[in-house]
């Protein structure tokens, strides 16, 4: 029988599917009338397309920037820059990957990664019609990234965290993936602190980006357990009456002062090198071969 957490995910995939298959029929993001319903908010422009400016959508193409259910423009604040890898948590139609790709071009690369097949098959297309040939898009859980360790230099994502059952999960992964120095960079949705309980148990509200959202404080301490520094959390927008939207920023350690660059391949212990480097190590060399910690 399946659980909360399989229930949550296929509910949202099938919301989000719907969502694709209006974008392709041309009825757009959120407001198509099979489309998902982003908030109550949705036709004041707090969600969607309309959160670009107009410098930020002739990055991606038409289609994809129209078929956005997001609630900011992460790509606005993660600093990209040539030669970075960047993976984008629940890509939708691609418009932040392919504006990624742009700015991380020509020697970089951006993935995007979605659990719905009709999102996917839209963000490859919207790719091709924009002739963007260093982003990829593949097909994995948030929760279970299909990505190796220490693999990405910065993950962003658009109001899609909060979607999963299980964001302290998502944010280890996060952490995992990123790079020694790596930099998350994403918009989500803050729930207040005095949400009241028939909106958290609200499936409809859930979908709707809303009723599964931590509060300021519990992301922040979410981000801390997964070992994140310097986390900065800005609200940006109302999006509901208990909810808003936030930039959410912080930075995996750089294991500077513990594992040099040129020794990461066999300096130090595994536990101490897990610690501060997050990567594998041999197990009979001591730590201070490396000044790692004690």
């Amino acid at each position: 029988m399946p659980g909360p957490t399989d229930q949550i995910r296929e509910t949202v995939r099938d919301q989000y599917a719907a969502a694709a298959r209006a974008a392709t029929e041309g009825q757009g993001g959120c407001c198509g009338p099979e489309a998902v319903s982003c908030s109550p908010a949705d036709a004041t422009g707090v969600f969607g397309a309309t959160l670009y400016d107009e410098a930020t959508r002739v990055e991606a193409p038409e289609a994809a920037v129209n078929a956005s259910l997001g609630c900011g423009v992460p790509t606005a604040v993660a600093d990209l820059s040539d030669g970075e890898v960047v993976l984008d948590l629940g890509s939708g139609a691609g418009a932040d990957v392919l504006i990624s790709a742009r700015r991380v071009a020509p020697s970089g690369h951006a993935i995007g990664l979605d659990m719905t097949d009709e999102m996917l098959e839209l963000a490859r297309a919207n790719a091709a019609d924009a002739g963007v040939g260093n982003a990829e898009f593949i097909k994995g859980y948030l929760e279970e990234m299909p990505l190796a360790d220490a693999s990405v230099d910065v993950v962003i994502s658009n109001c899609v965290i909060n979607l999963s059952a299980d964001k302290p999960r998502v944010i280890a992964e996060a952490a995992r993936v990123l790079r020694p120095g790596g930099r998350f960079a994403v918009s989500d949705v803050i729930a207040d602190p005095d949400m009241d309980q028939v909106t958290k148990d609200s499936m409809a509200a859930w979908t709707g980006c809303v009723a599964g959202a931590l509060t300021e404080g519990e992301f922040r301490h979410v981000l801390s357990d997964a070992g994140f520094d310097d986390v900065e959390i800005e609200q940006t927008h109302r999006v509901h009456e208990h909810a808003a939207s936030a930039i959410i920023r912080a930075r995996k350690p750089s294991g500077e002062n513990c594992c040099p660059p040129e020794s990461l391949a066999d300096c130090c212990e595994p536990a101490a090198k897990d610690e501060c480097c997050a990567l594998p190590a041999a197990a009979d060399l001591p730590p201070e071969r490396c000044d790692c910690p004690d």
